[in-house]
């Protein structure tokens, strides 16, 4: 079985910016920054067969490069105890097209689209316990203005997830280019 998930990478220089984000928060968990990305689509677990049939489906998805910007802070679940905290990405119409088009593609293989509402974010920390809401907003307010200058988005990529005690280890699998403007 294989774990999958379509999502965009990101050049060093902005996973370093993003890397200033990841301290002072007792009880977050932080991701390796090596491992963050901007997940498309989650997939989930499926079969050799249907592995093979996605890595080569997604190699028709048709769409032009675009720029992104990574803006803000924040948490879900807003209203509860936070368990993830994130890192916003500006409103994109090219990305959300290119989403669009992943997902036409996965319907057709017969893969359920997924239920939740696409939220772009960048997972930076999970917490196992709930933490201090007093230092959780101290942080959010901290780096509210956090921005990270716009970055040119070339390709996305099928990634297999390996989970463990430690944490999720993601590879890539298969990567599909973007064209040119």
């Amino acid at each position: 079985m294989h774990r999958l998930f379509i999502a965009i990478d990101f050049p060093s220089e902005i996973k370093e910016g993003l890397s200033s984000l990841c301290y002072g928060l007792p009880g977050a968990k932080w991701i390796d920054i090596d491992q963050v990305h901007l997940t498309l689509r989650f997939i989930g677990e499926v079969d050799g067969g249907v592995f093979r049939d996605i890595r080569s489906v997604l190699g028709n998805v048709i769409a032009e490069e675009f720029s992104l910007e990574i803006k803000g802070v924040g948490c879900f679940p807003l209203r509860k105890a936070p368990r993830v905290l994130w890192a916003g990405v500006e409103k994109s119409e090219s990305m959300l097209r290119l989403k669009q088009k992943i997902d036409s593609q996965l319907i057709r293989l017969g893969i359920e689209p997924e239920k939740r509402k696409f939220s772009p974010h960048i997972t930076l920390a999970r917490f196992r316990q709930k933490p201090s809401s007093g230092r959780v907003a101290n942080f959010l307010a901290g780096n509210g203005l956090f921005t990270l200058p716009e970055f040119p988005v070339s390709e996305f990529h099928l990634y297999s997830s390996v989970l463990s005690p430690k944490g999720a280890t993601h590879r890539i699998e298969a990567s599909y280019p973007l064209q040119s403007k």
